[in-house]
């Protein structure tokens, strides 16, 4: 079993990004996996995404929405990108067909004709 399809059902992951001077920073994010691959998104100007543009390496642990990691979690190492318009436009259906509350998000946004905000997809592959 490959790692991505250890997390495919998990409903969170506390993804660790890491800060110039190397101390890790945790947070819960929702996630998607197709293909042996795992998606997250994340609004374009979140800190952990200018941490993975600074450096991809990453690592994961299911959670539960608080972040909390259940004792014996074994984190996974792997290499996270920012994808393009493209790429996020997929991530983006994926999370959406998984979460429920994606979409009535994304409803919700539309029918209220709310702003959005610029959005990214990052791919972690191990």
């Amino acid at each position: 079993m490959t790692p991505a399809e250890q997390f495919a059902r998990a409903k969170y992951v506390s993804l660790t990004t890491y800060r110039k001077d190397g101390t890790p920073v945790a947070t819960p994010v929702w996630l998607a996996v197709d293909g042996g691959e795992l998606f997250i998104v994340s609004d374009a100007d979140a800190w952990k995404v200018k941490r993975i543009r600074r450096t991809s390496r990453v690592s994961l642990t299911p959670c539960d929405v608080r972040g909390r990691v259940a004792s014996g979690a074994v984190p996974v190492e792997g290499s996270a990108r920012v994808l393009d318009d493209a790429g996020t436009a997929r991530v983006r259906a994926l999370i959406a067909r998984k979460y429920l509350l994606s979409r009535l998000g994304n409803w919700a946004a539309r029918v209220l004709r709310m702003p959005k905000k610029p959005v990214v997809g990052i791919i972690v592959t191990f």
